[in-house]
């Protein structure tokens, strides 16, 4: 059985497929801490932006780097908390 796990919970935009719970065949982040860095700490609006841009490119990478498609998922697995509210919608929506 494989699973997408997608995680937007605070600034990181992560997405990994796993087989039968235990085996991480991928496992993609996409770090914001460059644009986060200038204001001392995370800004959720800015972060919840970024997880839109990303959120596709990082999916779609998660399941080239697994060799597989959509169709071959048996479920997908978000974090719906705790977060900031605008990051967790994100992978919520989008899953």
């Amino acid at each position: 059985m494989l699973i997408l796990g997608i995680d937007t919970s605070c600034d990181d935009t992560s997405a990994s497929v796993v087989q039968d719970g235990r085996t991480i065949i991928s496992n993609i982040i996409s770090n914001q801490s460059d644009i986060h860095a200038k204001y001392g700490g995370i800004v959720p609006e800015l972060a919840s932006r970024r997880h839109i841009e990303m959120i596709m490119p990082v999916v779609d990478e998660a399941l080239q780097q697994a060799s597989i498609s959509l169709s071959d998922l048996a479920a997908v697995a978000v974090c719906h908390g705790p977060g900031l509210i605008g990051s967790l919608l994100v992978g919520c929506s989008f899953a």
